[in-house]
């Protein structure tokens, strides 16, 4: 195929949020694009009238838009096989159906409102209505189309009722589905909007799509789609099922576990670069060991024979690592811009600050945790410093001295401060981390922290001090 013919869409539903599933989708197909040459459709499918979502197109597109995976279509950018919102195109799956029905590939079941109403209640009597439909087979076409002008009705799609369909898939290989397991699927509903099956059949084939990426939970619905496209004499595109994204514990990726939508991770801080570097690696890997790519490396190394066709654990603790190193590459200045609106306005932050903790940071949510130390005095007395260090006999030895040392001197660099531990080390006959880990303990509630004497010259010798004498109580 010639590369200038290679087209791709990303077609979400405004039905809430971008889930992370969708992003590395859309990242797919972007980036088979990118490495191909080929164009990139933006179109949003929105016949699932009630789950419609207030404002969802606009997040989504927000969304999007934060990741940086721009399209060379859509309903913002335009392009000559629009409209690209699906709600805009009724009357193009209107023709289509009609043209199915005319060659009778399709059938038109007609429905009072009650059994429409127990249809749409009831999962067990809409199973049974495919049973129920196939007494509508018979109606003549010119009887059909009559009545569709004044009853309720839904349109099915005739499939095959014996044979199977075999299909090439780019990552799970040759599928095999046996027809006389798929039931008739509805491709128009009772309020007149097509189906996904049949509204994304004949979208693809009329944007020039050439290359399906997709979720592998499309799976199933992969035999009644190329029998659209076998219905219509279309040629049908080449097909990649993405493997599903997991918890820890290989389940599906749910919200019960963590947060699934991207909105979460924009909201916590996790940075672009990081999210789109981890959502890459879901499922896809080089043959090396690479773990980190700019979106242009990502652009020349992505294929399609690297995609792996289990499930992609999504490892919160692998984004955080990743996320965290990206950070350490902020200078101070940047990270303070990006923090700001998280912390509380009280807080007057310094570049000092941040340059202490900022190793630490696994998103920007982190950061009001870890300069809380500087505005918050640790609640350590002496019983907590015993219960944190029970082996230590001159705990009490060791925070007298501290308050001593310290009342004697007015500023404080790291030389001082080395001076002041090796008097309170000649004081108590106590060296090490003995000594090290309570003096830092009681100064910033942590075991381990940041540089002690750029620490202490911050929040100035008066504040140790307080903090010393908490710890006698």
């Amino acid at each position: 195929m010639n590369n200038k013919n290679i087209r791709l869409r990303f077609a979400p539903s405004p039905t809430g949020y971008l889930h992370v599933g969708g992003l590395r989708t859309a990242l797919f197909n972007y980036l088979f694009a990118k490495k191909n040459n080929g164009k990139l459709i933006l179109r949003i499918e929105d016949t699932d009238q009630k789950r419609l979502v207030k404002d969802s197109i606009q997040d989504i597109l927000k969304t999007l838009n934060w990741s940086g995976i721009d399209f060379d279509e859509g309903p913002s950018q335009g392009g000559d096989l629009g409209p690209y919102k699906q709600s805009e195109r009724l009357l193009i799956y209107q023709k289509h159906m009609l043209d199915l029905i005319d060659s009778k590939q399709a059938y038109a079941c007609f429905y009072s409102n009650d059994r429409i109403n127990e249809i749409n209640k009831s999962e067990i009597a809409k199973k049974n209505a495919a049973e129920y439909d196939k007494k509508f087979q018979i109606i003549s076409v010119n009887e059909a189309k009559e009545r569709m002008e004044t009853e309720n009705f839904v349109i099915r799609l005739k499939m095959p009722k014996t044979g199977e369909e075999i299909i090439k898939d780019e990552v799970k290989g040759k599928l095999k589905f046996d027809y006389s397991l798929i039931e008739d699927p509805i491709i128009i509903k009772s309020d007149k909007y097509p189906t996904y099956h049949f509204a994304n059949v004949v979208d693809d084939h009329l944007m020039k799509i050439s290359h399906v990426i997709r979720g592998e939970e499309w799976l199933p619905s992969l035999p009644k789609h190329v029998h659209l496209y076998k219905c219509f004499n279309w040629d049908t595109p080449i097909f990649a099922h993405l493997p599903l994204l997991l918890n820890k514990d290989r389940t599906k990726l749910s919200k019960r576990q963590g947060d699934v939508a991207v909105e979460d991770y924009i909201e916590k801080g996790y940075l672009k670069e990081a999210l789109i570097n981890f959502i890459a690696l879901l499922g896809w890997h080089e043959s090396n060991d690479k773990e980190f790519y700019l979106i242009d490396e990502l652009e020349n190394a992505f294929s399609l024979d690297r995609v792996q066709s289990s499930g992609a654990v999504f490892d919160i603790k692998k984004l955080n690592w990743l996320n965290q190193k990206y950070i350490q590459q902020l200078s101070s200045k940047d990270i303070s811009n990006q923090i700001q609106s998280k912390l509380p306005s009280s807080w007057s932050i310094t570049l000092e600050m941040i340059d202490l903790v900022k190793d630490k940071l696994d998103n920007m949510v982190s950061a009001k945790q870890e300069l809380s130390i500087f505005f918050e005095t640790p609640n350590i007395s002496m019983s907590v410093l015993e219960k944190q260090f029970p082996s230590n006999s001159q705990l009490k030895s060791i925070i007298n001295s501290a308050i001593e040392q310290f009342s004697k001197i007015q500023d404080i660099d790291k030389n001082i401060f080395n001076e002041i531990m090796k008097k309170i080390q000649a004081d108590t006959n106590v060296g090490g981390k003995d000594l090290w880990q309570p003096i830092r303990f009681v100064i910033t509630g942590q075991i381990h922290g940041p540089d002690l004497s750029s620490f202490i010259s911050i929040i100035g010798i008066d504040e140790c001090i307080v903090r010393f004498n908490n710890a006698k109580l």
